[in-house]
């Protein structure tokens, strides 16, 4: 089932997301129905708080970017109650978008390597280093766990200059062409 996508503005989106457990309810169905929600709207990553859910939760499929980036080929996985262990190597910019602020791009720096502690689909453990594109996408996805949209990483002039966007988007006078959450 494709899922509404929350936008910039719902609060959903600046809480600090909470672990589940192996109960969690109906927890494969919703995995399903977060990959086909982020196929429907061409994303590469998707975070549970984007489709209301305050949980520890983000899946990842970055094979449609692994012509610029390589490693991403055949890169599927799911983040279980992932946490960031540590950042670091050298910052690099990248043009970011977000299916939560449709329609705006950004320039992000951020570090090369990035060390996350998770459980994967199975409630397997693991503890990884990331590089290259692949840390680039989980650091997005893993960021809206801890409530930080990209814009959050930007410069204060680039902030000043898209917040009318922002704005729009917020109040719901910009729409998506995907299923979206009406702010109230």
């Amino acid at each position: 089932m494709i899922l509404p996508i929350c936008l910039i503005g719902n609060s959903i989106l600046r809480k600090k997301a909470t672990d589940i457990d192996k109960n969690y309810p109906n927890l494969d169905q919703l995995i399903t129905d977060m990959f086909e929600t982020m196929y429907h709207t061409d994303g590469v990553g998707l975070a549970a708080p984007q489709i209301g859910k305050s949980i520890r939760l983000f899946v990842i499929d970055g094979d449609v970017m692994n012509e610029d980036y390589p490693d991403l080929k055949d890169f599927k996985r799911i983040f279980i109650n992932a946490y960031l262990v540590e950042e670091e190597g050298e910052e690099w910019s990248f043009n970011e978008g977000c299916l939560s602020i449709p329609g705006i791009r950004e320039d992000v720096k951020r570090l090369t390597k990035f060390r996350l502690k998770y459980y994967d689909e199975n409630w397997e453990f693991h503890d990884e280093i990331f590089d290259g594109g692949r840390a680039r996408i989980m650091q997005h996805e893993y960021d809206h766990l801890e409530g930080i949209l990209f814009t959050d990483k930007i410069s204060p002039i680039r902030r000043k200059l898209i917040n009318p966007k922002l704005v729009s988007i917020a109040k719901g006078k910009t729409f998506p062409k995907y299923k979206f959450v009406p702010n109230k």
